[in-house]
């Protein structure tokens, strides 16, 4: 039996419970492993209040940490013991967990648990957004949207090391100094900041070739206001709340925009793709991106987590330690 977090009903956090459930061996293709981190991500959010809905009773968390425990029938390259990582399945809000063996990625000893746990989604996204949804090369300007959020810790860096100007926004001037560190350019501090105008002073009129926006209905309009004609903008999330309905005269003929709703999960759920992107996320974590880890939990508190996250009081990734 092993301890794990349960989603019932959608709706708020009261629908998670702390509960017992029997883990059992791993079938063909699969290992059990023996998590010791699992990150807290937005996409948990979306799960518990049903914007994306899974079947229930449900065990959230789509990334983790641990060590592997047991091995089925069929698994090559991955033996007990090993250290690994794992991303985009959920049931990481566990103890205990089965997985596909093809998931499992080996991690260096550098790379701590707290990080891994809390990144590799992150990175997977950040290679998604920089290099298959808009192709960042050296001189693109960019606006990514939660500078010292943990999708941004990864994101700002990474495009900088490809030659982009980053400009981003923050709440705060806390977070501001966060977004700095993270590598930005430019940091547009407060809620009710003119966007569009702060970006189109920056890029002298032009607009950003590519724009970032995971805070949706508070900032959705504005990151279309930002945008270069024939830029980019992709929305990969809500975090701010629903984005009111558009039209395609939103996006042109006199913007002539492109648009993208990515996700990650189905960028992630194609194996040959999974493995062929894994070395790129380790090296990217192994420059110290991402590395600013938010708060710490208890497995049994996920709901307290949650709810941090949700409210947007915190910088860095919440972990759960399990």
């Amino acid at each position: 039996m092993t301890f794990c977090i349960e989603l019932t009903a959608p709706g708020g956090v009261e629908n998670l419970s702390l509960v017992r459930k029997r883990v059992g061996a791993p079938g063909f293709g699969e290992i059990r492993m023996r998590q010791r981190a699992a990150g807290v991500n937005f996409i948990d959010i979306y799960q518990r209040t049903g914007l994306y809905p899974l079947p229930l009773p449900a065990i959230l968390g789509v990334e983790g940490v641990g060590e592997v425990e047991a091995i089925g029938e069929g698994v090559e390259g991955v033996s007990v013991g090993d250290r690994v990582g794992y991303a985009g399945i959920p049931g990481g809000y566990a103890q205990r967990r089965l997985l596909p063996a093809w998931r499992a990625i080996p991690l260096p000893q550098m790379l701590p648990d707290t990080v891994a746990a809390s990144s590799l989604l992150r990175a997977f996204t950040a290679h998604m957004l920089l290099k298959a949804v808009y192709n960042v090369t050296d001189g693109t300007n960019m606006l990514i949207h939660a500078g010292a959020g943990g999708l941004a810790s990864l994101v700002i860096p990474w495009a900088k090391r490809m030659g982009a100007q980053v400009m981003t926004t923050t709440s705060s001037e806390t977070k501001a100094v966060q977004a700095i560190k993270n590598g930005a350019d430019r940091v547009i501090v407060g809620r009710n900041a003119d966007i569009a105008k702060e970006v189109l002073a920056w890029t002298e009129g032009r607009g950003a070739d590519y724009v970032i926006d995971g805070i949706g209905g508070p900032t959705f309009f504005a990151s279309l206001n930002a945008t270069a004609k024939f830029g980019m903008v992709a929305s990969v999330g809500q975090a701010g709340g629903p984005i009111a309905p558009v039209c395609v005269e939103d996006f042109g003929p006199m913007r002539s925009l492109s648009f993208s709703r990515p996700s990650v999960m189905a960028y992630l759920a194609n194996q040959a793709r999974y493995k062929a992107v894994m070395p790129e996320i380790v090296e990217a974590l192994s420059f110290g991106d991402g590395q600013f880890v938010g708060p710490q939990f208890d497995l049994k508190d996920a709901a307290a987590a949650q709810a941090a996250l949700e409210d947007g009081t915190t910088m860095g990734a919440p972990v759960l330690l399990t």
